[in-house]
């Protein structure tokens, strides 16, 4: 039986008359162009991640306006707030609590999506973590390949600055998204293919040791590198859903009318042919969202 999915990983807005045009020559898509998706796809609400960071953005997206929209359109959205790290007073000591809290008592259900271009355990970086950790908010992230001409947090071969963080601070539930933290589902990956989509079968790898190790680790399925990570490989998709299926959350990561994401008729389709069960079906498309982000 189909289940009414919650989608984690979401961007929208109300300003697409005279924005500027992303590199794919369109805006991001309205509410209104997110719901056709949503009744199409068996989706029941979405989480929208403000594009406050400049590294991904074309035009700065505020925290109030992502609350606004939640307002304005309360039966199709929740909301996270989004914090850069050099907010405030521009200082790796900067009270973050202050910040997280306030949007926090609004109804903002996490942080994200981190997308600054710094290293994961810089000071200002870590600085903020600490602070999501504190004030219990999960983190979505992305993970950018290097320092500049990217964006996303930037993390080593192998992710050994998102395993110091999990280690340091086991109160901070950190969600892993993006290509080069899903392209690690497989241990044949290269520094070179690890900003990528890579094909073919997958011999468990560094994601699934982390989500296998580490409480606090979780895994957001949206956009084209989460559902290449569990469809290139059927048989070990499969099986990952069902090792993983407290870990594991639905999502699309739409960002333009055009977007079509297929992860929601997979997961339908892998129950119907009894591939993974119902409870893991309906952990992943909407129990775990509800539970991890303490959703209404």
């Amino acid at each position: 039986m189909f289940v009414k999915k919650i989608d984690v990983h979401i961007h929208t807005t109300y300003w697409t008359e005279g924005a500027l045009n992303r590199w794919s020559a369109d805006t991001y898509a309205t509410p209104e162009q997110i719901r056709e998706k949503y009744d199409a796809w068996g989706i029941e609400k979405g989480i929208i991640l403000p594009a406050v960071n400049p590294e991904c953005s074309f035009a700065i997206q505020s925290n109030e306006e992502a609350y606004q929209l939640t307002k304005k359109y309360p039966d199709e959205f929740y909301w996270f707030c989004n914090i850069h790290p050099r907010m405030g007073n521009n200082l790796p000591t900067t009270d973050f609590s202050k910040f997280i809290n306030h949007y926090k008592q609004f109804g903002a259900k996490g942080v994200g999506e981190l997308t600054f271009n710094m290293y994961v355990d810089d000071p200002f970086t870590e600085n903020l973590l600490y602070h999501c950790g504190e004030c219990d908010m999960p983190v979505i992230f992305h993970i950018g390949p290097q320092i500049d001409g990217c964006y996303g947090f930037v993390d080593d071969f192998n992710l050994p600055r998102i395993e110091k963080m999990l280690k340091k601070y086991p109160k901070l539930k950190m969600i892993g998204h993006s290509q080069p933290w899903w392209a690690e589902i497989s241990s044949d990956v290269t520094v070179e293919t690890r900003n990528s989509y890579p094909p073919g079968k997958v011999t468990p790898g560094r994601v699934c040791e982390l989500l296998r190790e580490y409480e606090n680790m979780y895994g957001d399925l949206s956009a084209g590198s989460g559902f290449n990570a569990v469809s290139r490989d059927p048989e070990f998709g499969y099986r990952f859903l069902e090792e993983f299926q407290d870990k594991l959350m639905f999502g699309t990561d739409i960002c333009a009318p055009h977007n079509f994401m297929p992860l929601s008729g997979w997961l339908d389709e892998a129950l119907t042919n009894n591939n993974i069960s119902q409870t893991t079906y309906n952990k992943i498309c909407r129990e775990n969202a509800i539970c991890v982000l303490k959703l209404n």
